[in-house]
């Protein structure tokens, strides 16, 4: 096909939709677009206005839905596009939405003509012995100006998929030979774009739709509504993770506490799936390309079946090999997704302290049960106050608080965990979309502090929502201190709306679901926890990069703002103690030979994300893998030597356990030198200093 100009737009027009006719907006999806428009208008805490400067933004979120990589469409295809730029107001209000399925017929016929190439190319094996690389992301790169320039960057784009291949020691012929790895492939993947129905059509726009408000308001398909009631009812038997779409892959998005991968801790957030295998010993299936409903179907199964998963590991330089994890599918059980304690040993001075550590997954409440009548119901509160009970049995000296990974839950209990360790007062502000404020306090203001010991909150980026708002109360009470990194950031409040109570049901179709942010959180002095988290009051390294995760790097998140400080009582000032307890850590990071390989694995972290191309040359790639490895090796033994441990000769020797967990341990030394502290010059009893605002 011949690169378009604008003016021969609108015969590409005519072709793709008579390649694709079936594709076409129903009257369902415009009354849909016309309800949610008006939720929106009505309801959003923004109040925002849907006109063209909002529909502009809608456009560049639709088509970086579709081609964020800008593997596909032409520069051509995009000035065509701009002829709708300021229509989509008008559309999702009133008019058919044939323009969005035009936009995306267009993307299809140009997926087809991409993967056709792709096949083409496959008749003969790329020469892996010239010096050339690949450009892997494209997503500030200029779109392609024609399809010359298209076809170079895809010859580059199946050399590297060939070469990863065959680093993996496949040969290029043969039934499991790297062309007929890749036909497959690519044909399912052509495959699956074709399979592509309407109502996928419409929820890519209206999820780009709602994505363009915020982060955090969400259309969800009357399929994938259902598929996230299965979630949140957590009904199915799986391994326990949430996934998404990105380009070919299919990435991990979270992993659910207490399922099989949580449990199993070797599948982590942005994890890719290449392949997914049934039993111990059965086939890989190679999934790139594939439907996310397909790799999902894949994955879920009978339970205490195993089920094998080929990924590539979050932040591998790019061209490492795919790692194999074995995973028994099991019912994601409450008891399991629970709050549990450990303690920890930390020898000082010819003295072992006993720290405490209460790892917090989630913040969870059987309201089923609570509803019932049920005096036992399960909850997060009750679970951790009667961990504290034991461990204060066990003679504790110091309490650490794992909020790591915790990515929130039900309000209810932030706010009533927060009072296991202040007294009574508000916890959180909330301000609605009329912006009246209201403010929650303890649920339980008559009960005793069930503990009142030295307190730490290991935190980091993954810990959001709820989990920001009890680690903001225990920082601004100066109860306790919060170390670890600075948090995602997410301050605002969603209501779900099933579309299907205000429309008309139209036959077994349904209409969906929508989520939509209302209001914003705010802590007890009128900060907001949006876009900002909190801040640590001492840093610790993380190989979370916070330019990659969190709100703050969402160009459509919600501005940071304040409000006034609500009437409060603060502890005993913590400034002096934190200068105190930062300068003990800072000299004992210096000498700790766990915490200097830390350091060092973060650092060759942050240099393979700031690649953004990759040689084609097997030499060159096995060189750097084998460089990999080997500075991975050493960077091991150098830990070792300094605690005197036996080396290794291979990184496959190192066992799971061989690793400690050495923010957690860095956690528990801090909670200590607070033990040390209170014990050598005791606190004062708590003044109470009021905060008006």
């Amino acid at each position: 096909m011949l690169a378009l100009s604008f003016s021969a737009a609108s015969v590409f027009a005519a072709t793709s939709i008579a390649v694709v006719e079936e594709l076409s907006p129903e009257e369902r999806h415009e009354e849909v677009a016309s309800l949610v428009t008006q939720f929106i208008q009505k309801s959003h805490y923004l109040h925002i206005s849907v006109n063209d400067e909002l529909s502009s933004k809608v456009m560049d979120k639709y088509l970086e839905s579709l081609d964020g990589n800008r593997m596909y469409l032409l520069s051509s295809d995009i000035a065509y596009f701009e002829q709708y730029r300021d229509q989509f107001d008008d559309l999702v209000k009133s008019k058919p939405l044939t323009p969005v399925f035009d936009i995306f017929q267009v993307y299809q016929t140009r997926v087809r003509d991409r993967l056709d190439y792709a096949l083409a190319l496959l008749e003969t094996e790329p020469d892996y012995t010239v010096d050339e690389s690949y450009r892997f992301d494209r997503s500030e790169a200029p779109w392609a100006s024609s399809e010359a320039e298209m076809d170079e960057i895809w010859r580059m784009r199946v050399k590297n998929d060939a070469l990863r291949l065959a680093l993996a020691e496949k040969e290029w012929e043969g039934e499991d030979g790297i062309k007929y790895l890749l036909t497959k492939r690519y044909k399912r993947f052509r495959k699956n774009v074709e399979q592509v129905n309407s109502d996928d059509v419409f929820e890519t726009f209206m999820q780009a739709f709602a994505h363009t408000l915020d982060p955090h308001s969400s259309y969800l398909s009357p399929r994938n509504s259902e598929e996230y009631r299965i979630q949140m009812s957590l009904s199915y038997f799986g391994i326990g993770a949430s996934l998404q779409s990105d380009e070919d892959y299919v990435q991990i998005i979270n992993i659910i506490p207490g399922g099989p991968a949580a449990i199993d801790g070797k599948l982590k957030p942005n994890d890719r799936i290449t392949g997914v295998a049934q039993g111990s010993d059965g086939d890989m299936v190679d999934v790139v390309g594939w439907r996310l409903d397909d790799v999902v179907d894949l994955i879920r199964g009978p339970a205490n079946t195993v089920v094998r998963l080929q990924i590539i590991p979050a932040g591998a330089l790019p061209g490492s090999g795919e790692k194999i994890l074995s995973l028994t599918r099991d019912q994601v059980k409450l008891e399991e997704r629970a709050a549990k304690s450990e303690i920890i040993n930390v020898p000082r001075d010819g003295r072992d302290w006993k720290i405490g550590v209460i790892e917090v997954p989630s913040f969870y409440r059987d309201y089923r049960a609570l509803s019932k009548g049920d005096k036992n119901f399960t909850s997060t509160t009750r679970d951790v106050k009667r961990l504290i009970e034991e461990l204060e049995e066990s003679g504790i000296d110091g309490l650490v608080l794992d909020l790591r990974n915790n990515g929130g839950g039900h309000l209810t209990e932030a706010t009533a965990l927060s009072g296991l360790f202040i007294d009574n007062g508000p916890v959180v502000q909330l301000r609605n979309s009329n912006g009246r404020i209201s403010r929650l306090d303890d649920p339980d203001p008559v009960a005793r502090v069930s503990y009142n010991g030295p307190l730490t909150v290991l935190v980091n980026r993954f810990s959001a929502s709820a989990s920001e708002i009890f680690a903001a109360a225990i920082q601004d009470y100066e109860r306790g201190v919060v170390v670890g990194q600075q948090t995602f950031g997410k301050g605002t409040v969603q209501n779900l709306y099933s579309l299907d109570q205000y429309l008309a049901p139209e036959g077994d179709k349904g209409h969906g679901q929508l989520t939509l942010t209302i209001g914003k959180y705010y802590r007890v002095t009128g900060k907001t926890t949006q876009h900002q988290g909190v801040e640590p009051d001492i840093e610790l390294p993380s190989a979370i990069d916070a330019d990659i995760v969190g709100e703050s790097v969402r160009d459509s998140a919600l501005p940071p703002d304040t409000i006034q400080t609500t009437r409060f009582k603060r502890g005993t000032p913590l400034d002096t103690t934190i200068a105190s307890l930062t300068a003990n850590y800072t000299e004992r990071s210096k000498s700790d030979p766990n915490f200097r390989y830390l350091v060092d694995g973060i650092r060759e972290v942050e240099e393979a994300r700031a690649r953004t191309t990759i040689s084609l040359n097997i030499d060159t790639r096995i060189a750097e893998r084998e460089a990999e490895s080997q500075r991975a090796l050493e960077r091991e033994n150098e830990r070792r030597a300094a605690l005197q441990l036996e080396p290794l000769e291979s990184l496959e020797d190192l066992g799971d356990d061989d690793l400690p967990d050495i923010l957690l341990e860095e956690a528990a030394n801090i909670s200590t030198d607070l033990a040390e502290m209170r014990q050598s010059a005791p606190q004062p009893e708590q003044t109470a200093r009021v905060q008006n605002p």
